[in-house]
């Protein structure tokens, strides 16, 4: 199995062959996720599950898998939440749910998450059962009225592939990830530009967005959410080769320069 595992390119073919034979109910259930393996299907889909910030999430098919680099939204945001109370968190673009969730096991949190895609809401309801709750819909109208102006935190892990570089990713993405989390238009920003220009009106005073790009597009990000009148700042994670940026709306009578 695992001589199969390398011939289909798999670079932890040892890990991989673990995670699979422990997954199988019988030999001829191995031998068909192998298969589906060496044909390019996500690990994480055909074991049902990834490892997130040290939390097994639920993955089904056609749901787009969290990444490791992401667990840098979970940090930045983790950090600085009110005290003397439990936030107030929504979980935009959700996915599978893996970042609320991961924030709700590190801090006391009100969770609400939302996706446009039926399938990533089916399997963030599994995910996030009794933590919160999972709304469909296009980004803020999923949740028309709901917690308007009063969210502490505002994960946003919306997709920031160029079209263009779409069919230059791994075939394990771009063939087997709705094209809805991937495809973030001509420069990778739309969706966020959308996030960004709506985002103060849902954000408490002093509520922070946080947002993942790539390294060319932290510039442009910090143009746009500047114009939206909120304050940006970088968070880097070098190791896991992340980006997230923390656009903060400024307190009650707090100036753009503070």
């Amino acid at each position: 199995m695992i001589d199969r595992l390398r011939a289909a390119g798999c670079v932890f073919a040892e890990d991989e062959a673990v995670l699979l034979f422990e997954a199988s109910d019988s030999p001829a259930d191995l031998e068909s996720r192998l298969r589906r393996r060496e044909a390019g299907e996500p690990l994480e889909v055909i074991v049902g599950w990834a490892e997130f910030c040290g939390l097994r999430v639920v993955v089904v098919p056609g749901v787009f898998v969290p990444r490791r680099r992401t667990a840098l939204l979970v940090e930045l945001a983790a950090s600085g939440l009110p005290a003397a109370r439990r936030a107030l968190v929504l979980d935009l673009c959700c996915g599978t749910g893996a970042l609320g969730l991961a924030l709700a096991a590190r801090v006391s949190i009100d969770l609400v998450a939302a996706d446009v895609d039926p399938t990533a809401v089916a399997c963030a309801r599994r995910n996030l059962a009794g933590i919160g709750e999972v709304f469909e819909g296009d980004l803020f109208a999923a949740l028309p009225g709901r917690g308007s102006g009063q969210f502490d935190v505002i994960l946003a892990n919306a997709p920031y592939v160029p079209t263009g570089d779409i069919d230059l990713m791994p075939p394990e993405a771009r063939l087997h990830e709705p094209v809805t989390a991937l495809d973030g238009g001509d420069d990778g920003l739309a969706i966020h530009r959308r996030i960004v220009a709506a985002a103060r009106s849902w954000l408490a005073p002093g509520g922070r967005l946080l947002i993942e790009v790539a390294e060319r597009q932290v510039e442009p990000a910090i143009h746009l959410i500047e114009a939206a009148g909120l304050a940006p700042q970088v968070g880097r994670d070098d190791e896991r080769e992340a980006i997230g940026i923390v656009a903060t709306r400024r307190a009650r009578g707090e100036s753009r320069g503070q």
